[in-house]
């Protein structure tokens, strides 16, 4: 057993002396060989300048690996590297097989070189169960050339067509077998390649003006394919015989033929490489140098030969060419074409009279070129099998004209198939049947024909009617619409069935919360002619799109019903969705449920007083009971609730859900108003209040009392004064008030005064008249002394 853990002795001699002791044939320890060198190596091609990988067999991790190498032709095993596991090193004589080096146990080449063509061997050392076990694997790399860029060489580049010309293929190196293909690319064509070919040697024998062109050679290997840059062969030939070609062009028997008075271009054309030079000739005499000769503006003088004669300078080749000229007039206009309907047939007339020599006319179809004729030609063509937009041509030739005029006529087929359709006249008396064709040319004929096949009336071009007797029996009858075309193989048709409309509905019943919308819808399922829809309400009064919280939404066979802020009380009923034609009614309902909402809260009023001189009144309420509440809703009326009672009207709404009191203002004084409040749930009122009248405030006594007492003070002081003043003129009314008021002196006049009064008559007394005391003139007048007391309420 080999002790691996020494390491005082160099790396690779170390390494070398272990090889050494487990060869095979010099170690009794136990190996393992995976081939032998008398055994079939493995093969490896990598490519000059590229990387290669060789790898030993996979296994488990090796102690040591050593990579040896053997030149072709050579016995001699050379080191390339060398590794541990931990480290590796490479041989300085291995940069003759590139730049080496070591990955785990496989030997990495890159920038390959020729010189690693030969055999490697890969020694692995690997130890199992305490025993060194030795691994050897032989391996044979090839080292393949790319091939280099080939070059194309003529034998001669501008060969006299008819001779043989040799192109060979080279290439500096490459690694064999190499393959060649040839390639030739012509001035006006694609490049395309020669076949058969695949030497490096191209043999053109003759060569021909088909050769003329670039030539590639192509070489390739197992490593790669290069072509070669284009070599051109240059083919001298002619000039062929020339070809005349006259412009405006027509043909005669003998030649051509030009308009008179118009411009003529003859134009002479050889093939030749190199191009040919031109020479025109007019009765034997030149009359022009060049390939085109131009006669500005024809006359008969110009008719006759006109020979054009091609050169080769290259080659001193000449070839010729002579024609006729003759000028002619044409008739006058273009010719007119006409297409005459008939059944099955196409028949096409065209017509051109005039003209020296008589135009010639012909017909020219899809399917080929109908009869010729002088002046005038008919046609009669079998459309069977006619592809739509067949072109028919008329085509008028005369020697006088720069081109052929024509005239056209185009056939079309009528797209699908007849279209059928029904209606029915004002007041649904008659049911009109129509079918239509459109778009053929000729037009296309229809016939209606019964259940029982039976024409209803002569065919007729399109579109064809047909009036029936509005019956009911007609329901569920067929007819048919026969067309034809010439284009159209027979059997085209339409077909419809007269039906009374069928309805549907797309919900019998239908609810929806007071307030929302409601959608109610029918669809006709059957009718014809087209049946009419239409909605009645509950009270089966028609509903039209002017009708009042409703709209109608027609869509095609459907008609949906719109209902706007549903109402129980004018929404709610059974509705129905009618359909009417010619042939019968049909009718289907749909129950409409208004819901309410639940009710609100009863409410009760708590407290109703005037305010501003009774033209405003403060309402305040409470309520009570469950609910759902929105809103509030007043109430008033211009009496108390009676057989003459006013009618309820709304004093105030929309009142928030969280508001318990509201002004109302804009009363009359003069009127009794009574009130009463709802509780609101959306569109659902609750019951309504109890019915109250508003009263004035509750009276202060406070004010009224200061008044009152400031009143009677001063009314007290005026009437005292009064008193006093009657009592000082009426002394004998109130004595005891009179002594303390008049003085003694002047009580002692007044006594006086009233002797002097009864002085006997006859004697002279002085009388004294007193006209300012209205007490004496009305002695028993009464004094009325009127106290008022107002009390006048505070104003809040």
């Amino acid at each position: 057993m080999v002790d691996l853990s020494a390491h005082h002795r160099p790396f690779c001699c170390q390494l070398l002396i272990l090889f050494c002791l487990l060869h095979p044939a010099a170690s009794d320890q136990p190996h393992s060989i995976s081939n032998t060198p008398g055994e079939e190596a493995l093969s490896i091609q990598g490519v000059r300048g590229s990387s290669v990988e060789l790898d030993c067999q996979p296994g488990p991790t090796p102690v040591a690996v050593l990579w040896s190498f053997t030149p072709l032709g050579s016995l001699v095993l050379q080191p390339v590297a060398v590794a541990n596991g931990a480290s590796s090193r490479v041989e300085s004589g291995a940069s003759t097989l590139g730049i080496v080096s070591l990955r785990n146990s496989s030997l990495v080449i890159e920038e390959l070189r020729e010189g690693a063509r030969g055999h490697f061997l890969c020694q692995t050392l690997l130890v199992s169960s305490g025993q060194v076990h030795a691994i050897y694997l032989y391996l044979t790399l090839s080292v393949l050339v790319p091939v280099s860029k080939p070059r194309v060489h003529l034998s001669d580049p501008s060969p006299t067509e008819g001779v043989s010309v040799l192109a060979t293929c080279a290439v500096r190196e490459g690694t064999g077998p190499l393959t060649f293909s040839w390639h030739h690319h012509t001035p006006q064509g694609p490049e395309e390649v020669l076949v058969g070919l695949s030497g490096p040697r191209l043999q053109l024998d003759p060569v021909n003006r088909t050769h003329l062109g670039w030539y590639k050679c192509r070489a390739s290997n197992a490593v790669n394919q290069l072509s070669s840059d284009g070599v051109f062969l240059d083919v001298i030939y002619g000039p062929d015989k020339p070809v005349i070609t006259v412009e405006p062009l027509g043909f005669t028997e003998d030649g051509f033929w030009a308009s008179e008075r118009e411009e003529v271009t003859l134009s002479c054309l050889a093939a030749s490489n190199p191009p040919s030079h031109y020479v025109w000739f007019h009765d034997d005499s030149q009359i022009h140098l060049g390939p085109t000769y131009i006669i500005a503006s024809a006359s008969r003088a110009h008719t006759g030969p006109y020979t054009c004669l091609a050169h080769n300078s290259h080659l001193d080749t000449r070839t010729q060419t002579t024609v006729q000229l003759i000028v002619y007039y044409p008739p006058k206009g273009q010719p007119s074409c006409v297409m005459l309907p008939t059944f099955g047939v196409v028949t096409l007339l065209c017509t051109w009279p005039g003209g020296f020599p008589n135009a010639q006319l012909h017909w020219e179809g899809p399917q080929g070129i109908g009869p010729t004729a002088p002046s005038n030609v008919t046609w009669s063509y079998t459309a069977t099998g006619l592809p739509n937009g067949s072109i028919f041509t008329c085509m008028g030739q005369h020697p006088t004209l720069v081109v052929p005029t024509l005239c056209r006529l185009t056939l079309w087929e009528p797209p699908r198939s007849p279209t059928c359709g029904t209606t029915a006249t004002v007041g649904d008396q008659f049911i009109m049947l129509s079918c239509e064709w459109p778009g053929g040319e000729p037009p296309a004929m229809l016939n209606w024909l019964d259940q029982h096949q039976q024409s209803l009336g002569d065919p007729s071009s399109s579109p064809a009617v047909s009036l029936l007797q509005a019956q009911s029996d007609l329901a569920g009858r067929e007819f048919t619409c026969q067309g034809s075309h010439p284009l159209k193989a027979p059997g085209s048709h339409c077909r419809l069935r007269l039906e009374a409309p069928h309805l549907t509905v797309a919900e019998p019943r239908v609810s929806v919360l007071e307030g929302e919308e409601a959608w109610l819808g029918c669809a006709l399922q059957q009718g014809t002619p087209p049946a009419q829809l239409l909605w009645l309400g509950p009270q089966q009064q028609r509903l039209e799109q002017s009708t009042y919280g409703f709209t109608l939404h027609p869509e095609g066979a459907q008609l949906r019903l719109q209902v706007r802020d549903a109402d129980p009380a004018h929404h709610r009923g059974t509705y129905q969705c009618v359909a009417r034609n010619a042939l019968g009614n049909s009718s289907q309902s749909v129950m409409l449920e208004v819901l309410r909402y639940p009710a609100p809260p009863n409410v009760t009023i708590s407290r109703l007083t005037y305010r501003r001189q009774r033209r405003e009144v403060q309402l305040q309420w409470a309520i009570y009971g469950p609910g759902n509440l929105t809103g509030f809703l007043v109430q008033q009326r211009a009496s108390v609730p009676s057989s003459e009672a006013g009618a309820w009207e709304v004093a105030a709404s929309n009142i928030e859900p969280e508001s318990r009191d509201w002004r109302l203002g804009g009363l009359d004084p003069g009127v009794l108003y009574a009130f009463r409040i709802l509780a609101m749930n959306h569109h659902t009122a609750g019951h309504p209040s109890e019915v109250k009248t508003p009263v004035d405030p509750a009276f202060s006594a406070y004010p009224a009392v200061l008044g009152a007492t400031s009143t009677g003070m001063v009314v007290a002081l005026v009437a005292s004064l009064l008193v006093f003043q009657y009592a000082a003129r009426h002394p004998h009314t109130f004595p005891c008030l009179s002594r303390l008021l008049i003085p003694m002196e002047h009580r002692q006049q007044q006594r006086a005064s009233r002797k002097s009064t009864e002085t006997p008559a006859g004697t002279e007394t002085a009388i004294t008249t007193s006209s300012s005391d209205p007490v004496q003139e009305f002695p028993d007048a009464p004094v009325n002394v009127t106290i008022t007391v107002t009390a006048t309420p505070e104003v809040q």
